[in-house]
């Protein structure tokens, strides 16, 4: 069965799971039937529970699932505390669903693995250990694979029916009104935690600060929440920022991110009331600080500014450059603090920000994106899932929801190393070809050939090569010679779903 990027995908797996292939970037207007929790009516007014072993004990049963955030990152503490007591418990046959796994929780997720606790994962991507172990066969079940929106989507939807969800906070009062914005391990936004809240049918808050009630701002509510756990410490906030946040001095990256920005200001995109989106990394914060001076010097503002967000995206709203955040995730110290602060940065959810089957999410009103990619074929199609080596070792995050933007760049060097970023058919598709409009790399910039428009606004911007992006291939493979084709057995070990939960790609066992 081939869907309609051309890639092989396991018959039995998709009737089984009743699965259809990718077809189109065109998602239509379904009409959709959402589900709701069950509700568990509180007539008390304390929710505090003595301990993990005793919230455990009230609400995990074989076969659950059980959800966690990743707003921490790799300061997170409360995954590891959970899942010690659960794998003490004996429970048995879970799926494991967090909006996505971090480096700190790998070793618990493979130990959770061995001993028959986890039978499923479903998560936005995996890292390091845990992404090898998955590779090579380690976890029974494939693992599903789904964007920001998309697993929004499908908890709305019933596709994921989370049955418990541990959700750590940086404090909450006794019935459960939390925030991420106070305490010691601040993060800001609690975008993606905001959908466990409302779905899951038992809630669990986990914080080191229970404070005085009513707690406000509260984002998650009281409506929602089934316990309240007080432990020692919930996270390093060290740790929540991490270090890709510091600008780059690497000549390679400033070449690119000056690029980008060329494309962008030369785009007709460029004018007041644009919106637009960057990630974190050394080359996408030097686009922002680059894209602020263009800004200046042309007087132009910017509508709003969307997703993950850093300082330097914070700091073009406090220059008045940007009229609003809207701020599902915070990268950043700078930028959680920020939303503290400032009432134009609006913490969003997860569906907010990109459910596809919703009434409007941002990602639609988006002008220009830039996203980074391990590899980009010929098609335009990209990988940010699994490693020339075909080992998982990245994840979806918002790529695929974010690249409906009127404007999709993919910023990446030709080459990594020794290993060709721009090659004939990439490892594994995670966003298809049709959503991107631009590669820029250190050596000029590829257009889409479906956008004329932009090849006629792009065509004289000096000191930018346009190249077919064959050409790019070519320069790529001649650096670095053909790659070593990659060993794989027929066993699926994970799933690759599209933003609107057809399949669009699989990732096999790679051979040992």
């Amino acid at each position: 069965m081939k869907n309609s990027v051309n890639r092989e995908l396991p018959e039995d797996i998709m009737n089984e799971l009743d699965y259809k292939g990718f077809e189109s970037t065109e998602i239509g207007n379904p009409e959709i039937q959402r589900v709701a929790p069950k509700v568990h009516v509180s007539t008390g007014d304390n929710k505090v529970v003595s301990s993990i072993e005793d919230v455990v004990k009230k609400t995990v049963k074989d076969g659950m699932t059980i959800s966690f955030h990743h707003h921490f990152r790799n300061g997170d503490f409360v995954f590891n505390k959970v899942m010690r007591v659960i794998i003490d418990a004996g429970i048995q046959n879970l799926t494991l669903a967090p909006s996505s796994l971090t480096g700190v929780m790998n070793d618990m997720v493979i130990e959770a693995i061995k001993k028959g606790t986890i039978t499923n994962i479903t998560s936005s991507g995996m890292r390091g250990s845990l992404g090898d172990f998955v590779s090579h066969g380690g976890l029974k079940n494939p693992v599903i694979f789904r964007s920001h929106g998309n697993r929004a989507r499908a908890i709305e939807h019933g596709d994921i029916k989370i049955d418990v969800a541990f959700l750590g906070v940086p404090n909450a009062d006794r019935l459960g009104n939390a925030n991420g914005m106070n305490g010691n391990a601040v993060f800001g936004s609690l975008g993606y935690a905001l959908m466990d809240a409302q779905y899951a049918n038992s809630v669990v808050l986990l914080t080191d600060n229970i404070v005085p009630y009513p707690n406000t701002p509260a984002s998650i509510k009281q409506t929602q929440v089934d316990y309240v756990v007080e432990v020692d410490k919930v996270g390093d906030p060290e740790k929540i920022g991490s270090g890709a946040t510091r600008f780059t001095k690497d000549p390679k990256e400033l070449k690119i991110a000056e690029t980008v920005n060329k494309v962008i200001t030369n785009s007709p995109y460029f004018k007041n009331g644009f919106s637009f989106q960057t990630g974190t990394g050394g080359a996408a914060l030097a686009v922002t600080r680059y894209l602020r001076q263009e800004m200046i010097d042309n007087k132009i503002k910017a509508s709003f500014a969307l997703g993950g967000i850093t300082k330097p995206t914070t700091d073009l709203l406090e220059e008045g450059l940007v009229e609003k955040v809207m701020d599902v995730q915070d990268f950043d110290k700078g930028a959680a603090d920020s939303m503290h602060t400032n009432p134009k940065q609006q913490e969003i959810d997860a569906s907010w920000y990109a459910d596809p089957d919703n009434k409007g999410a941002m990602v639609d009103e988006l002008d220009v994106v830039i996203l980074s990619a391990l590899e980009i074929d010929t098609k335009f199609n990209v990988n940010v899932m699994s490693g020339s080596d075909g080992v998982i070792r990245g994840a979806i995050g918002g790529h695929q929801d974010a690249s409906t933007a009127n404007l999709t760049i993919i910023s990446a060097p030709l080459i990594r190393g020794r290993i060709a970023t721009v090659v004939p058919d990439v490892t594994t598709v995670v966003t298809p070809g049709d959503s991107v409009d631009v590669l820029v790399t250190e050596y000029g910039i590829a257009i889409n050939p479906k956008r004329d428009d932009l090849k006629k606004a792009l065509s004289n911007i000096p000191g930018v090569p346009i190249y077919d992006i064959s050409e790019l291939q070519q320069m790529a493979e001649k650096r670095v010679g053909k790659p070593t084709p990659l060993q794989f057995t027929d066993r699926t070990v994970a799933m690759i779903e599209y933003r609107d939960g057809s399949i669009i790609d699989t990732i096999k066992q790679v051979k040992d």
